[in-house]
């Protein structure tokens, strides 16, 4: 009962700290959300589509799906994560109605760096961002926050990479965390992937000193990709991760069972990992993809 209450209290402070009821949609009559999206939106256009030149392939199968996928069906994005920045320079192409606050993102985000005070959990929860704890595991609140918003039809973005990464590699392997939503929404989302590139160069992490520099940089080229859903067989996937022996050489976390598959650790282990490398495998034909493209 003590460690019950003690957990309890320990999500309550954090939901205070991070001032969760910001977020809400009808938070003050929904005006302050308008206008911090509004204005974000507006500085990620000024960027993307005036100070530097940003191309977009694909880019009417996010379009689509933002604007008029069917009622109650999820959005799940997901990314390669190339600066402080890419949310939301990447939403500020052309076209796209990043201004929209009813339409626009939830985005998880690291709670170490967007979370540190009052004000800026503030702005940051009027700018539909989800604080994530980055080694609380994915049965942290926050994961359980982030799937609330899916529950209700919402359009979620994750970075599954779990950290910024500017050098010209391969998709590093994924977190766990962007499967465990996948499988334990109640409405299966539609996973989009996305690659980009070039906001490395707007946003270096070591150009000014030996730091960021104060300001995003422009007169750069940055290139977008959009893939198709990525489709999974949840159910054959569910079957043939309860037949995966027990292994106990694993460090159990004590993870509960998914509902109401009944998946043990282990399987989810499994189910999570092989969903991550699917992710991770279109993600890295897309970088490929694109950089062809970029060839011509």
């Amino acid at each position: 009962m003590e460690a019950s209450a003690d957990a309890a209290a320990a999500a309550a402070a954090a939901a205070a700290r991070t001032l969760r009821w910001a977020g809400r949609a009808g938070h003050l009559g929904g005006v302050p959300r308008a206008v911090v999206v509004a204005a974000v939106g507006a500085l990620a256009k000024a960027y993307a589509s005036l100070l530097n030149t940003t191309t977009v392939h694909n880019a009417d199968a996010l379009l689509r799906l933002v604007s008029s996928r069917p009622p109650g069906t999820p959005l799940l994005t997901v990314s390669n994560h190339m600066s402080t920045m890419d949310d939301p320079l990447m939403w500020g192409f052309k076209g796209f109605p990043i201004t929209d606050a009813k339409l626009g993102r939830w985005v998880l985000t690291a709670e170490d760096i967007c979370f540190r005070n009052a004000f800026m959990s503030y702005i940051f929860r009027l700018g539909k961002c989800v604080p994530i704890t980055r080694g609380a595991g994915i049965y942290q609140d926050y994961m359980n926050e982030a799937l609330e918003l899916l529950s209700t039809g919402g359009w979620l973005h994750s970075f599954p990479e779990g950290k910024i990464a500017q050098d010209d590699q391969p998709i590093r392997r994924l977190k766990w965390g962007t499967a465990s939503l996948i499988v334990r929404a109640p409405v299966t989302p539609i996973v989009l992937p996305i690659v980009h590139s070039g906001f490395e160069k707007v946003m270096p992490e070591k150009s000014f000193f030996g730091r960021r520099p104060p300001v995003p940089l422009w007169n750069k080229e940055i290139h977008i990709i959009v893939g198709e859903p990525i489709e999974f067989d949840l159910p054959s996937l569910k079957h043939a991760a309860t037949t995966i022996p027990q292994d106990s050489s694993f460090e159990m976390k004590g993870w509960p069972s998914v509902m109401p598959d009944g998946l043990d650790e282990v399987a989810q282990r499994w189910l999570y990992q092989k969903m991550s490398d699917k992710i991770q495998s279109v993600m890295d034909t897309l970088r490929k993809t694109l950089f062809d493209l970029k060839q011509h």
